[in-house]
Parts: C-alpha cells; structure tokens; sequence
C-alpha cells in the first residue's frame, strides 16, 4: 500500500508540473518558455506528451526513473538510457509510439553490461565538460540540449536556432578528450511544424 501511494504521488506530481519562466522537468532542464523558438501551443503539446510518456514508463518499472530519459521536441521522442535486455528496449519504443501526437521516435537506449565504475565516470566527466562548454557559448543557447553520455560516445538532443548554432554544438561535443563519436539529433527551427512569431 506503502509503494502503491508513493508511485501515485509521484505520477501527480509529474503531471501537475506547470510551465512557468522555464519549464524544468525530473528527467532534465527544459526549454525557456520566453526564448523556445516554438510556439506555446507546441511547447504545451511537448510538455503533456513529455508527463504521459514519463508518467507510463514509471508504471511500467518504477527502476526507470533513474535509467531512461526522454526528451520531446514538436512531437519528436528521444529516448536514452540503460536497460537489462533487448526485450524491454522494444517495450519503452512501443510505449512511445503510443504516445499520442507522437510524430517520429528515436530510440538511443543501451543494454546494461557489467557495472565499469571507471568507464561511468569518464562518461560522466564528458557530458560535465560538454553542458560547461555549450554553457560557457555565447553562441549557443545551452538550455535548448540535452547531453548523455555511454561509453564514450555524446548523444546530443535539442533544438538549434540556425545551422550555425547547430554546428557549433556538435564541434564542441568534437572537441572534448576521449570522445569517440558524437549522435546529434538537433532540430532546427525552420523545421518545426508551426514556429514563434
């Protein structure tokens, strides 16, 4: 009973985040509502598909919490994270497909393997180093990306303002020691279905 009342305040409390100044969620900082190049209708859409999508998968592995992470931008859902087999990939990304409004899914989830403390905090130590440099940018608007890091490859996700923006980040990401592949999936804004005026 004990469990049952805390995974439904949790599920509460996801679903009742509200969108103020900035829209910061349990799975990452989100997007400045004032400076999102998308619309607020698009931003309000991504926000509910972002708390349905979290909300499902905390019901279907309360475990989940801590090791997948989502991110939603104008209907698009990216997933990353670790899971104990292939099985429960192919759950998440049909979870995620029954999202509704979902346009597209990218599934970037790994397989668990045995636990290497030193290869987690290297990995750690370049999604630091990385979320430091697109902060210390003045030319990036850091806010906009969300960083994972697994065995020494950066998936970056977000949205770019120009390709300029979008370029810069990815030779940031280049840049850091150690990296050995960068996977960007960085919207741009002429690509979003419906923009900002």
């Amino acid at each position: 009973m004990k469990h049952k009342l805390i995974i439904i305040f949790f599920i509460g409390f996801i679903l009742t985040g509200c969108m103020g100044v900035s829209s910061t969620g349990i799975f990452g900082t989100g997007v400045s509502v004032a400076t999102d190049p998308r619309s607020l209708g698009t931003q309000i859409d991504d926000s509910i598909m972002q708390k349905n999508l979290s909300a499902r998968i905390l019901l279907m592995n309360k475990n989940y919490f801590i090791t997948v992470k989502t991110k939603v931008i104008d209907g698009r859902i990216f997933i990353t994270g670790k899971v104990n087999d292939p099985e429960e990939k192919l759950k998440l990304t049909k979870l995620a497909w029954e999202t509704q409004g979902v346009r597209s899914v990218k599934n970037d989830i790994k397989i668990k393997e045995e636990f290497n403390f030193k290869q987690s905090a290297k990995d750690l130590l370049i999604t630091s180093q990385l979320r430091t440099a697109l902060v210390f940018n003045e030319n990036i608007k850091a806010t906009n990306y969300q960083i994972d890091t697994y065995k020494k490859k950066i998936y970056i996700y977000g949205l770019a303002v120009t390709s300029k923006e979008k370029d810069l980040v990815i030779k940031e990401a280049k840049e850091i020691l150690d990296v050995e592949d960068v996977i960007a999936s960085i919207l741009l804004v002429n690509d979003l279905r419906i923009q900002k005026n």
